[in-house]
């Protein structure tokens, strides 16, 4: 591929930005997420057309993960090379995060929230991304077995050495992030962020944590907030036999929850098209009419879907009477 260049217009574009809780930091409406198509089988041409047309659509926070590729570490190694080789001019504009929190190596010292796994785990990553800082270290999700204190006592430590300049947790209940900013607002390094599931089939961040987090000083960015592709036209007939709900079986990706919810689907497609959008472009949006929504976490598998998702920057704001329709059909499938 040829060598990048940003567009200069690239800040001028539909994208607007959105403080971070009690932070300074502004972030993009849409971030691009890199748990999917990102690792060491996918193509390293598509991983740059992807970074560098979310960069020129004034997308600037990529978000990362020990553990994203597969294999695990491979999707910051890639985008490691394509920081040095195409946005090495633009790193200042550029909003880096990563986290550690699930397994990543063997041993007692691979996983969760002790002290000695965060440190480590984060050094690993500046390593494969050839960074001195990120500039948000998320913990990934809660550890029963470390004492929080010390938890969030590693990540002040992280923020005083240098090595991120802003931390924040991630798959938190309402009451444990609450005692965790408590903590880390004592320790000066308040949280600025919090990561969770949300979109129109798991409202369940509505009654507690997005409101609750978002008094204690924290925004909120949202992944899966297409319910892992679901809520697209992809899921609008049928499970393509080469989708990844073919080829999984989760909780909430599998063939029998996608068929089970074909109806409902289908009906929300509708609504989306009396609006001019597609079903993943109403999805993103309603997941941003919330206030405490600072940004919604969006993967692709090339430019042209990632393009297609930005577009529902064109038409953000809902009626009462679309919004009504979409609690009333969301409602009879919770009976």
């Amino acid at each position: 591929m040829d060598a990048f260049r940003a567009n200069p217009q690239r800040y001028d574009s539909l994208m607007t930005y959105k403080k971070c809780g009690n932070s300074g930091l502004k972030i993009p409406l849409i971030s691009l997420g890199l748990w999917h198509n990102f690792g060491g089988m996918d193509s390293l041409d598509n991983h740059k057309e992807l970074i560098c047309t979310a960069f020129n659509a004034g997308i600037t926070h990529f978000d990362l993960a020990n553990n994203y590729g597969p294999p695990p570490g491979s999707a910051e190694k890639n985008f490691g090379r394509l920081l040095k080789s195409d946005l090495k001019n633009h790193r200042d504009e550029c909003v880096i995060s990563t986290k550690a929190g699930y397994g990543m190596w063997e041993g007692p010292y691979g996983d969760w929230g002790s002290r000695k796994y965060l440190i480590s785990s984060l050094d690993q990553s500046l390593q494969r991304m050839n960074l001195d800082y990120v500039d948000i270290f998320y913990h990934h999700r809660p550890d029963p077995e470390t004492p929080l204190e010390e938890t969030m006592g590693a990540l002040d430590q992280i923020v005083r050495s240098g090595k991120a300049l802003y931390v924040g947790i991630s798959n938190y209940s309402a009451a444990l992030g609450i005692q965790a900013q408590k903590i880390l607002k004592d320790l000066g390094t308040p949280s600025i962020i919090h990561q969770l599931r949300y979109n129109l089939l798991d409202r369940s961040a509505e009654a507690r944590v997005l409101p609750e987090l978002m008094k204690a000083g924290m925004g909120s960015i949202v992944f899966s907030p297409l319910a892992q592709g679901i809520l697209s036209d992809r899921y609008l007939k049928c499970i393509p036999a080469n989708s990844r709900a073919s080829k999984v079986n989760f909780s909430d990706l599998n063939k029998t929850f996608i068929e089970d919810r074909l109806p409902l689907i289908n009906q929300l497609n509708a609504l989306a098209n009396k609006r001019s959008q597609s079903l993943a472009q109403m999805a993103l949006a309603w997941c941003l009419r919330r206030p405490e929504v600072t940004s919604v976490l969006i993967g692709a598998s090339s430019a042209e879907q990632l393009k297609a998702n930005i577009d529902c920057l064109n038409n953000l704001s809902f009626s009462e009477d679309c919004l009504k329709s979409i609690d009333k059909l969301l409602s009879q499938e919770a009976h």
